[in-house]
């Protein structure tokens, strides 16, 4: 038995990766492009596990995808693989249309010949889950309610236009051909290995380097914050109970304000790592001008999954940034691998 993971060695997909096969014995197949984003460093704990196998690649490439799936014959096909960075689809949404839609297009394609091919039985059995985000719902006002799995899609940038747009793709090829699909929508991530174009690593990685922390606007925009390893956790839960064709949204019931974050991680890193100076690393926070369209608040309502699948997250937002920033400070050389001149050239073009 065996699955294949797209996008396995990014941030969720590293995670679920190595959460997965700490859990289990069943192969996976790992399969990733190695973009910017796409890191084998996530993987080194893996590196002698028979169980983990990697392979490059592009989840657009329909014969590659077509020779993977007859040669590992998967029983499911979990989809992380995208492009995810809203402020990289504003200058750059092209690269999104092709992962994020066209890619999409392709892996369904390749699997939907190779599940028809299937005996019944191994037909039954499997399951193409695609992971997506809540962004695609669009912004909420203050005192609105989360979003539900049947709130109108109302994707606000090209990022989110680009996810929505899969979503739609999945859900008719679960109507039009039957094929057995699962969707889940998560709430923003944070953990291990994340990136450090996003907020937490961000400001970590900058607070340490004495750099600006930037903020958009006035920071008051509202996300809910979901741990990774409570989103892999989802994952599994759906890709073992979830009814096929159905929707579920994961959320870390953490709702905070962007500028909350960044003074949260300010005073505990005053309490960790002083600056040499004995001043608050709060001094290096800078407003920069809001970016464009930028949406004022995520929240999600994760009763579905709860009442169904028996799903809620463990984490706390106490617990879950104590151990990520503690991960970051621990893990310094993988956080000075990622960052390249590439990386510092984005940096000066996004907030400067």
């Amino acid at each position: 038995m065996a699955i294949i993971v797209t996008g396995g060695a990014g941030f969720i997909g590293s995670n679920f990766v190595i959460d997965w096969l700490s859990q289990s014995d069943e192969v996976i197949i790992n399969l990733d492009k190695l973009t910017y984003a796409g890191n084998l460093h996530n993987l080194e704990a893996l590196n002698s596990n028979p169980n983990h196998i990697f392979v490059q690649g592009d989840i657009g490439n329909i014969k590659f995808i077509d020779r993977l799936l007859s040669e590992y014959q998967p029983r499911a096909v979990v989809n992380l693989a995208a492009e995810s960075h809203v402020d990289r689809s504003i200058h750059g949404p092209e690269e999104f249309i092709q992962t994020n839609i066209v890619g999409t297009f392709r892996l369904l394609e390749s699997t939907r010949s190779y599940w028809s091919n299937l005996d019944q039985n191994k037909k039954d059995e499997f399951r193409f889950l695609h992971v997506s985000t809540d962004e695609v719902y669009g912004s909420l006002d203050s005192d609105a309610p989360g979003f539900a799995e049947d709130h109108q899609y109302a994707p606000n940038s090209p990022y989110s236009a680009s996810k929505a747009s899969s979503d739609h793709l999945v859900r008719a090829y679960h109507h039009t051909y039957g094929m057995p699909v699962l969707t889940t929508n998560c709430s923003n991530n944070y953990g291990p290995y994340q990136f450090p174009e996003k907020l937490i690593p961000l400001v970590i990685y900058n607070a340490l380097a004495g750099k600006d922390l930037p903020i958009y606007g006035n920071g008051l925009q509202i996300r809910d914050w979901l741990h990774v390893s409570d989103h892999c956790s989802a994952i599994r839960r759906v890709l073992d109970k979830g009814a096929v064709g159905e929707i579920y949204n994961i959320g870390g019931l953490n709702e905070k304000t962007n500028i909350y974050i960044v003074n949260t991680l300010c005073e505990m890193l005053d309490k960790t790592r002083q600056r040499k100076d004995g001043k608050s690393y709060a001094k290096q926070i800078t407003f920069v001008k809001d970016r464009e369209g930028h949406d004022q608040r995520y929240a999600i309502d994760a009763t579905k999954i709860k009442s169904e699948l028996d799903w809620s997250p463990e984490y706390t937002f106490e617990k879950g940034i104590q151990e990520t920033l503690k991960w970051y400070l621990d893990n310094q050389d993988w956080v000075a691998n990622v960052v390249s001149g590439e990386y510092q050239n984005w940096i000066k073009a996004q907030y400067v």
